[in-house]
């Protein structure tokens, strides 16, 4: 079993920054895959970026391109989304998860396991 805990969410003003982290714990092997998601009301959840655990290989919505970081942190089995220049429309709740393959990772039925979520909420 794999169990993911999200982390640092909050409240920031427009064009201020975030750091989440994501802490995987059970059977996560090194040839899996991580993936940042989010969820506003009213809308689909939708992916923001997706890493391997060696960081070599990276994936990101054009809506964040360029604002958003993802990383890895293998020694602490830990992925991050840094998150600048933060839009009110980028509030929502923000998961993790983890793919066991490399198949439609840019969509929620790649990934076999999610944290609980983290509430990211920009104010203008």
């Amino acid at each position: 079993q794999v169990q993911l805990v999200e982390s640092g969410g909050g409240l920031v003003q427009a064009g201020g920054s975030l750091r989440l982290s994501c802490a995987a714990s059970g059977r996560t092997f090194s040839t899996y895959f991580m993936g940042w998601f989010r969820h506003a009301p009213g809308k689909e959840r939708e992916f923001v970026a997706a890493i391997n655990w060696s960081g070599n290989w990276l994936n990101y919505a054009d809506s964040v391109k360029g604002r958003f970081t993802i990383s890895t942190d293998n020694a602490k089995n830990t992925i991050y989304l840094q998150m600048n220049s933060l839009k009110p429309e980028d509030t929502a709740v923000y998961y993790c998860a983890l793919a066991r393959r490399f198949n439609q990772l840019m969509a929620v039925v790649g990934y076999d396991y999610w944290g609980q979520g983290t509430q990211v909420t920009v104010s203008s």
